[in-house]
């Protein structure tokens, strides 16, 4: 399936914006998007200034370009680095997989990261700083997103309340989403302490 450009999520972002394929060097679905969901909202359904969220973060991510990285494109069991890197994000101990334990089911497609081959974490460098991050995660165990600066200094963290693979009894469900939202974001861990975890629809805004 081609390169394709598509609202990132429709609690994040409504409108798509369009790019030429002369400028992605990779033959990875990605989407790109910007504006918020009430930028082109029905005059009667637009939100009230006091009622939309106006802090410095909020403001800079709905006004920034996102992306969107469901790695349909990619090949069972490929590893996973450099294949974004000109979307904005290099990966370390990734493996993309089309799991076959329905304990971990892709939130979309059919095709899932996964932590590999050492078990139990990923991570993601950004080419430029980022304001905002997220992914839908199923694990083993509860898993960490955590968010680090230039420095490597840890700014941000976000966590599943538990283990939520599918069909466990869990009361997490599977492909939780977690999601951080910041400024100067240089790379982000996720950590399921000795776990397996996996990652759908990786997104993140400039």
């Amino acid at each position: 399936m081609s390169n394709t450009f598509r609202s990132i999520d429709e609690d994040l972002m409504s409108s798509s914006t369009g790019k030429s394929a002369a400028n992605i060097s990779t033959n990875m679905r990605a989407a790109v998007a910007r504006a918020p969901e009430y930028a082109e909202a029905e005059p009667q359904t637009t939100p009230l200034l006091d009622g939309l969220d106006l802090s410095p973060a909020s403001v800079l991510v709905h006004q920034s370009v996102c992306v969107r990285l469901d790695w349909e494109d990619l090949s069972h069991f490929v590893v996973v680095d450099r294949q974004f890197e000109s979307w904005g994000a290099v990966f370390v101990n990734a493996i993309a997989v089309c799991p076959s334990n329905p304990a971990y089911p892709p939130y979309s497609g059919t095709m899932a990261l996964m932590g590999a081959p050492r078990g139990g974490w990923l991570e993601a460098t950004f080419v430029r700083p980022v304001k905002f991050v997220s992914s839908f995660v199923t694990s083993s165990r509860r898993t960490v997103l955590s968010a680090f600066d230039r420095d490597g200094r840890l700014i941000a963290s976000a966590e599943t309340p538990a283990a939520n693979l599918a069909n466990s009894g869990s009361e997490c469900p599977p492909n939780t989403r977690l999601s951080l939202q910041t400024l100067e974001i240089h790379r982000v861990t996720f950590h399921a302490f000795d776990g397996q975890l996996v990652l759908d629809d990786f997104c993140f805004c400039f």
